[in-house]
């Protein structure tokens, strides 16, 4: 299989576990006053926010960077960094009114270098990614993070973010789907066995109302198919 096949069939694998995902995504987060709760009814516990899910996709968390001229091999690589300590801050629009959800993620990159030797600086691309539904990109951006290793250092450490601005209302389920998700069912109703999250329509709504902020390092071909097959 070639590279961009190899590409397709990862992005083809997340997509199947993200939608596979997508409904305990939505409904997973801080509890606040105007969110969803699910508490009967339906034998979940939960609570769906506005705010979006954050992550590093597989194989986008870390960046190995190959002397120039050089092969994918041990020996050539110049230098190596990870994402680590992602947070997350988000102000979902109920309080400010402003109808928008404003959410960042941050994190740090922890990078090594092979040759100590003199002070470089060097930067590296990462990009910022809003998903719906876990398929359909929002929107993609492309960052850069700097990191200065001293005169004989062999580390060095950076910091990045992720931004995204959402509409409230599209990351809002239908009040016709959280009454039929929240409804109270008794013993005895045609439809007391039927989950609602398991019904086709209200699974759409979820996907649609779910968004996920995804950042990760911009990795050329080389460098993705080093992460993939190492």
């Amino acid at each position: 299989m070639g590279l961009n096949g190899f590409r397709d069939a990862k992005m083809k694998l997340r997509v199947s576990l993200i939608a596979a995902s997508v409904i305990a995504v939505a409904l997973a987060g801080c509890r606040h006053k105007g969110e969803l709760v699910i508490d009967e009814g339906v034998g979940v516990t939960a609570v769906r926010s506005a705010c979006p899910a954050s992550g590093i996709p597989d194989y986008t968390g870390d960046i190995t960077v190959f002397r120039d001229g050089g092969s994918n091999t041990a020996q050539d690589i110049d230098i190596v960094a990870a994402m680590t300590n992602l947070r997350n801050t988000c102000d979902d629009g109920l309080r400010s009114g402003s109808g928008k959800v404003n959410a960042t993620s941050t994190f740090d990159v922890l990078a090594r270098r092979t040759d100590m030797r003199g002070a470089r600086q060097v930067t590296l691309p990462y990009y910022v990614t809003v998903l719906r539904g876990g398929t359909a990109v929002v929107s993609k951006r492309i960052g850069q993070v700097t990191l200065n290793f001293a005169d004989g250092a062999e580390r060095a450490q950076g910091r990045g973010q992720g931004t995204a601005v959402i509409d409230r209302g599209e990351a809002t389920l239908p009040q016709e789907i959280r009454d039929r998700i929240t409804r109270k069912r008794r013993a005895g109703d045609t439809d007391a066995a039927v989950d609602p999250l398991n019904e086709p329509d209200v699974k759409a709504a979820l996907a649609r109302a779910t968004f996920e902020l995804l950042v990760g390092f911009q990795l050329d071909d080389k460098q993705l198919a080093y992460n993939v097959t190492r």
